[in-house]
């Protein structure tokens, strides 16, 4: 099993939801992430200077069986996108095991509904 975890735009998310839906990856997990990356510059907007180098984004983390892990990453790298600086990463790590807290269910089971 393997974890990735995806850094991604905000304006990015409906995209990547919708193809990971449509790739089988019916769960996972999102919440809001702040960067700092390289790029330092201030914005000024209505007469208002605004710091930028704080980035405000996504990050999607996503356990998944070792099959799935190619069309995974290549559905949030299509999906994601936009050729520009500050599109995002994508990390993958090992996962050494896993459990459904419900069934007791443990390993690939433990990951998704089996058909009953």
């Amino acid at each position: 099993m393997k974890k990735i975890e995806a850094i991604i735009r905000k304006t990015k998310f409906k995209e990547v939801k919708e193809i990971l839906h449509e790739s089988g990856i019916d769960f996972f997990t999102c919440f809001p992430a702040t960067g700092v990356g390289k790029a330092r510059q201030s914005r000024i907007y209505r007469g208002i200077a605004y710091d930028t180098s704080c980035i405000e984004r996504l990050m999607i983390s996503i356990v998944v069986r070792d099959i799935n892990l190619d069309k995974t990453i290549q559905a949030i790298l299509n999906a994601a996108k936009t050729g520009e600086i500050g599109d995002g990463k994508i990390f993958v790590s090992d996962i050494e095991e896993s459990y459904r807290i419900r069934t007791g269910e443990k390993g690939d089971e433990s990951l998704y509904i089996m058909d009953e």
